[in-house]
């Protein structure tokens, strides 16, 4: 797993990117600059999700052993 850092500029390089597209775009339609900035658009969505996950695994925990804990205690208060 990358770094908040890591992440972070990934985003900040393909933001830049995509504000050249959107220039080049603006001088002239080119389909291919569009299909760009889908791309893009789908990479920065993708590490916002990383970036996401990873803020929640500092705050919470490791996802896996929190599932684990709570599939624990729901069989607890079952039992009881």
């Amino acid at each position: 797993m990358r770094t908040f850092q890591e992440i972070h500029q990934e985003i900040d390089r393909l933001s830049a990117e995509r504000v050249g597209l959107y220039q080049q775009l603006s001088a002239e339609y080119d389909a291919a600059i569009v299909a760009d900035i889908h791309r893009l658009d789908a990479e920065l969505d993708r590490l916002w999700d990383e970036h996401r996950a990873l803020r929640a695994r500092v705050r919470f925990g490791d996802r896996n052993k929190i599932v684990a804990r709570a599939r624990v205690e729901e069989r607890l208060e079952r039992a009881a």
